[in-house]
């Protein structure tokens, strides 16, 4: 009962914050302005009617209005891009994974300062959701906020736990160590594909060379796992210098490499997009993935034997030194580009989303594919860690309340231009197509991210 009673608490205590600030003045209605909105289009359908049901509760609060247009990922990189070069902008942009754009348009002086929105909820932000919105500005020479926070998210786990069994394995024997845990789903391959699965595979990494956003996530995952975090500090520094960190992206080449020649891997797997592992997934051709969110098992939420009893998600285990892993986060959220013709309505809609209540709606209405970026919501509604679904308790643990790091974007803009060659994905390949060893294609990579770090120098 105690237990109940202070989250009825908290929960009115949200209630009244948000009747607080809807109460408070917006433009006026005589002077009602349209903002022009860009968002990219959700994984699933519930996500973007949960933006334009937020869009909605403002129209009505505020008397603006909100025009939104939503566009796939892709495209809308490409559009902002487009828009930042002309100057004909959009007010506002919500992006979920802005860490290969953002970071360098607040470099150069493209995006508008909005400090004065993440300050009011400083206290109630994550550490690192903090650490994600923060970027240098070259003009100005200083670090400000140019993302308003709404969300963050982890790479869990994702198995087939039907076909870890069909194997004669269980989950329950899973390890719970980096390269263990990998190593623990190949036997499986030959097992299954003995008994008719005959183009399955252990597992589906992302050796992209291509793809966006997702092979960057898993390089970070190694390199923490192997004692390479520090590749970047949060001063902006690069280290490819540190000893440590150079055997953690060779040991990283080497293992994925090693996996990728030994057969374990999809062939593909070095010419992915983003949605190319999610989609060996869903059709059973790997056993296990790592990548990003719980949008692989959404998709496929209608099917009910599928998500609640085959598909497993699972967090992140030890590091190779035994201590626990913390979660790589990405936050997403909004910004407004310098050029935006309504940016008294633009920081309005962002303050009018920034209300706990608000924000939990919106983000629980995209059946939690991303998680608050205000832990105290996680925390406190038990929506969040309702064991009822098999995925989003431990997915929120993951990105939320266990401990979390920040991408490294968020230290270094330079790190957003390394991520958008690939240059590990060119790794990969040049260890498995060009013959490379390991150790030629790691000092190569590093030699041409020394060549972009020195361009991004901090005074």
């Amino acid at each position: 009962m105690a237990t109940m009673s202070r989250r009825s608490a908290i929960r009115g205590a949200f209630g009244v914050m948000a009747t607080g600030m809807l109460a408070r003045p917006h433009i006026a209605r005589a002077e009602a302005t349209t903002c022009v909105v860009w968002r990219d289009q959700g994984f699933v359908p519930e996500e973007d009617a949960a933006f334009r049901n937020t869009a909605a509760k403002y129209e009505k609060a505020s008397g603006n209005k909100i025009e939104l247009s939503i566009m796939p990922f892709t495209a809308l990189n490409q559009k902002i891009i487009s828009a930042l070069t002309s100057g004909d902008v959009p007010d506002l942009i919500f992006h979920i994974a802005p860490g290969t754009l953002l970071p360098q348009n607040a470099w150069n002086d493209k995006i508008l300062d909005v400090s004065d929105i993440v300050e009011a909820h400083k206290p109630e932000l994550s550490h690192t959701a903090l650490l994600n919105s923060s970027y240098y500005n070259s003009v100005t020479k200083r670090r400000s906020y140019y993302l308003v926070p709404l969300q963050q998210g982890a790479e869990p786990f994702h198995i087939w736990g039907d076909l870890v069994e069909q194997a004669g394995f269980k989950m329950s024997d899973i390890p719970n160590t980096w390269d263990a845990r990998w190593n623990f789903f190949k036997p499986m391959q030959q097992v299954l594909r003995g008994k008719g699965r005959r183009k399955i595979y252990a597992m589906g990494p992302q050796m992209t060379t291509v793809g966006p956003n997702d092979g960057n996530g898993l390089f970070q995952h190694f390199m923490i796992a192997y004692g390479g975090a520090d590749i970047v500090t949060p001063d902006g520094k690069l280290h490819t210098d540190n000893p440590q960190v150079r055997d953690a992206v060779i040991r990283t080449v080497s293992f994925l490499t090693d996996s990728y020649k030994q057969g374990y891997v999809p062939p593909e797997a070095i010419s992915w997009n983003d949605a190319d592992d999610n989609n060996a997934f869903h059709e059973k051709l790997i056993v296990m993935d790592l990548d990003g969110s719980i949008s692989t098992e959404l998709a496929m939420i209608k099917d009910k034997k599928a998500y609640y009893e085959e598909m497993k998600t699972i967090g992140l285990p030890l590091g190779e030194d035994g201590k626990q892993m913390p979660a790589p986060v990405g936050c997403g959220g909004l910004f407004i580009p310098k050029g935006t013709k309504n940016l008294e309505v633009a920081k309005d809609f962002s303050r009018f989303f920034m209300q706990p209540e608000i924000l939990n709606a919106n983000l629980k209405g995209g059946l939690g594919r991303t998680v608050p970026s205000m832990p105290r919501i996680a925390k406190e509604d038990p929506w969040w860690v309702d064991p009822s679904d098999p995925h989003r308790a431990p997915f929120t643990e993951e990105s939320v309340l266990g401990p979390t790091t920040a991408a490294y974007y968020a230290y270094n803009p330079a790190w957003g231009q390394v991520s958008a060659e690939q240059l590990w994905g060119v790794a990969y390949a040049d260890v498995i197509k060009n013959g490379m060893k390991p150790t030629e294609a790691v000092d190569k990579a590093f030699k041409r991210a020394e060549a972009v770090f020195s361009r991004y120098t901090f005074d």
